[in-house]
């Protein structure tokens, strides 16, 4: 089996909603719903926590989560990509002689992810030798077929890529998926040298669109808490 690294990554600044990765969300802080879900897989080596705020680590401990250094302020920019941001920690890591197959990032966006997900993408990865696997949803009634332009006076306008006539069946339209941000397992070297997370061969996980929520706006918390109760009254049922 690969060893797999596991990087949460949680940064003090945000825009849409202030300290959202320590927002209680159904009682407990949003990080510790990817915490929890990524101490209970059995692939992932270690886990360590990539952050700037001191709150933040300090919560992300209680979670058990590993806190082995600090996230560079310069790394913790509004305009920061997440790629420098996990090929940070792995340098460091790699410097004090520990040294991983594989790279999983871990949003604290995503809490619907379970540790099934994190175990199953792994499992995914090595078997087919790709260079990566992401996770997906079907985008279902938003496909971008139904979509338009819509131009300064208001007029609507077809995209190239618009459905065949107007009110086609969306069973009809080819199937589309969209990212959602739960899964992101690289290979280490396409991560580290190729300075990618997704590669040349990228393979998808994909996630029921009841678990596919990623939070950026309080809508979002609201909806993952109305989904985390929905799934606490059918805990008997299994998510597939």
């Amino acid at each position: 089996m690969l060893r797999v690294l596991g990087i949460v990554t949680a940064r003090g600044g945000s825009k849409g909603i202030p300290r959202k990765n320590t927002t209680l969300v159904a009682g407990k802080p949003l990080i510790a719903y990817t915490a929890e879900a990524a101490l209970a897989a059995q692939h992932l080596a270690r886990v360590v926590l990539s952050t700037d705020d001191e709150e933040i680590a300090r919560v992300g401990r209680e979670c058990g989560l590993e806190v082995p250094f600090m996230r560079p302020a310069e790394l913790a920019r509004d305009d920061t990509p997440s790629l420098p941001v996990v090929q940070d920690v792995v340098r460091r890591l790699e410097a004090a002689g520990d040294r991983f197959d594989a790279i999983f990032t871990l949003q604290p966006t995503n809490p619907l992810r379970l540790a099934a997900d994190i175990d199953g993408a792994i499992e995914l990865l090595e078997k087919t030798g790709a260079d990566s696997v992401i996770s997906f949803a079907d985008v279902g009634e938003r496909h971008p077929a139904r979509m338009k332009f819509v131009d300064s006076e208001g007029r609507v306008i077809d995209p190239p890529f618009a459905e065949s006539f107007e009110g086609q069946r969306r069973q009809d339209l080819p199937k589309l998926y969209l990212r959602d941000g739960s899964v992101y397992v690289t290979r280490r070297d396409v991560l580290m040298d190729g300075n990618s997370f997704k590669g040349q061969d990228c393979r998808a996980w994909l996630m029921p669109t009841e678990r596919a929520c990623n939070i950026d706006a309080p809508f979002d918390l609201f909806l993952v808490e109305c989904l985390l109760a929905y799934q606490a009254s059918h805990a008997g049922e299994v998510s597939s």
